[in-house]
């Protein structure tokens, strides 16, 4: 008899007995979601630090993961958009498809950078929407936090106040963290720098910081050899203060024009784990500056 019972509870349990699955595209997001949700959630992100967002493979291991989901939390902004739809759509899972609550894109509540004025792929893989690098802004952080937590307490209405106070508590750590990289990056306002791709325009916009030339003569189209001795020619007179690139983007064109300018070459983190240090939101951003400062 006691067997029959406890069969029942778990038929008719409510989602909220079990951790919600939650599909994250990118490593911030992952980290986000722990940050609210804690043990309530299994969380399988599906790019790595070392692995370009813009460019993915549908593994069968990841379209298992996104078919038992019940809430999906990526970037958005276009950012995801060679490898996601069709994702989704090998799926087959209703609660995670757009327009639907478990469907969260983290571009839809922050203030994007570089929205084109004209859509022509000519100009290389340009997002209609706007930089989608969106998470290395504090603000931004803040923003896709609260809206997170009102997600993740629509999905789950049992522990909505369990995911309330986790943000709060979290923004309170936040805020705090914040006041100190503001004083620990006020010197690096003006810093000139050369990016490989348009990775880190979020960053650049809080900071003060001056993007003054890419590796890529074009979003998404790597730097050619003549595309480097215009840069070093374009540069040469007025070196920047260093080369800064991400874990996933080639090494091979950033060292090759930081020889010849004198300057460092710098990989920062980018995302939560792109360095042993960087192990979470907050460490993510305390290694970006400790690295940016070191650059001079």
């Amino acid at each position: 008899m006691n067997r029959i019972v406890l069969l029942f509870v778990l038929l008719v349990a409510p989602l909220s007995a079990r951790a919600l699955d939650v599909f994250a595209c990118e490593p911030e997001w992952g980290a986000l979601v722990t940050e609210i949700a804690g043990d309530a959630a299994d969380i399988t992100v599906a790019t790595t630090a070392f692995q370009d967002p813009h460019h993915l493979q549908a593994r069968p291991s990841l379209i298992a993961a996104a078919r038992g989901a019940d809430l999906l939390v990526c970037s958005g902004a276009d950012l995801e958009v060679g490898w996601l739809p069709p994702l989704l759509r090998r799926s087959g899972n209703p609660r995670i498809q757009a327009g639907n609550a478990g469907h969260f894109l983290a571009a839809d509540y922050v203030r994007k950078l570089e929205v084109p004025k004209v859509i022509d792929r000519s100009h290389g893989d340009i997002h209609p929407q706007g930089n989608p690098h969106v998470h290395l802004h504090p603000r931004n952080i803040e923003r896709v936090a609260k809206a997170l937590a009102d997600r993740l307490a629509e999905i789950d209405a049992v522990n909505a106040g369990r995911y309330r106070d986790n943000v709060e508590e979290f923004l309170v750590r936040w805020d705090e963290a914040w006041m100190n990289w503001e004083v620990q990056a006020a010197d690096l306002e003006g810093k000139r720098l050369v990016s490989y791709h348009l990775s880190f325009s979020y960053l650049a916009d809080w900071l003060g910081l001056d993007i003054v030339a890419t590796l890529e003569p074009k979003p998404g189209i790597p730097p050619s050899g003549a595309q480097l001795a215009k840069l070093l020619a374009q540069l040469t007179s007025n070196p920047p203060d260093a080369i800064i690139r991400a874990p996933f983007e080639n090494e091979k064109p950033a060292k090759w024009l930081s020889d010849r300018l004198g300057v460092p070459d710098t990989e920062l983190p980018y995302t939560v784990n792109g360095t042993d240090a960087a192990i979470d939101l907050i460490t993510l951003y305390s290694e970006t500056l400790r690295m940016l400062k070191e650059t001079g």
